[in-house]
């Protein structure tokens, strides 16, 4: 329906705002990918050419992301250059009530993790369809892979009781994230304890990394039609 696609966007942008607050001049600032935190990046550039965030330092969380910051104006730094950031604001295809997430709907997921673990403060933001009991009920886990074998690791991941599907472009060739690899998205299900799944899944070589973010988030903004809400673990 258009009137939720509008409220959707609005719950968005409000919450992306919100976060936005939390950004103080000096800052070296993670910017998160996807279309919830891209709102988060335009405020940010606005609040930069307006002269009320001077001297901060944006870290960007992907190659579209650097593109679209760059166009901005906005000034670029990487990690070699600032290996701790202060404050990084991202998005999340699903938060459970601890506020664990799952991450990688947009593909960006292995840099959003490191730029998440070098982070003091990750902050979500989101709307409120986002909002789950439990990891994997809404959202599959993306599972990023080496392109050599990775038809092994669907097997791997099917025997832990995954529907497991090959992300592809439109015209049905495999997606290519930033590192040059594949990404597996894995329909578990909820998932009763994604700290033990997550253990499995770093534990096999070739794969890379993969959607569960867990004990990384230190609080996040939702908005919805019951208004903006900030929630900590």
């Amino acid at each position: 329906m258009a009137w939720e696609r509008e409220k959707v966007e609005q719950g968005k942008r409000e919450a992306a705002e919100a976060a936005v607050e939390l950004v103080r001049p000096g800052m070296v600032v993670g910017l998160g990918h996807g279309s919830t935190a891209r709102y988060a990046l335009l405020k940010i550039a606005q609040l930069w050419h307006a002269g009320k965030l001077p001297d901060i330092k944006a870290i960007p969380c992907s190659r579209a992301v650097e593109q679209e910051a760059r166009a901005l104006g906005l000034p670029l730094a990487t990690l070699e250059e600032f290996p701790v950031v202060d404050l990084t604001i991202d998005g999340a295809d699903e938060i459970d009530p601890k506020l664990n997430v799952i991450k990688g709907g947009g593909g960006a997921l292995l840099r959003e993790k490191i730029v998440a673990q070098a982070t003091r403060r990750e902050v979500i933001v989101a709307d409120w369809t986002k909002l789950s009991p439990a990891l994997g009920t809404r959202s599959p886990v993306p599972v990023e892979v080496l392109p050599f074998g990775w038809k092994s690791q669907t097997n791997f991941l099917e025997g832990l009781g995954a529907k497991v599907v090959l992300r592809t472009e439109a015209k049905g060739t495999p997606y290519i994230t930033d590192q040059g690899n594949y990404i597996l998205d894995c329909w578990f299900g909820p998932i009763p304890d994604p700290w033990a799944l997550a253990r499995k899944l770093e534990a096999r070589a070739g794969i890379i990394e993969h959607g569960l973010f867990l004990g990384l988030v230190h609080e996040a903004f939702v908005a919805g039609p019951e208004g903006l809400r900030h929630l900590t673990p």
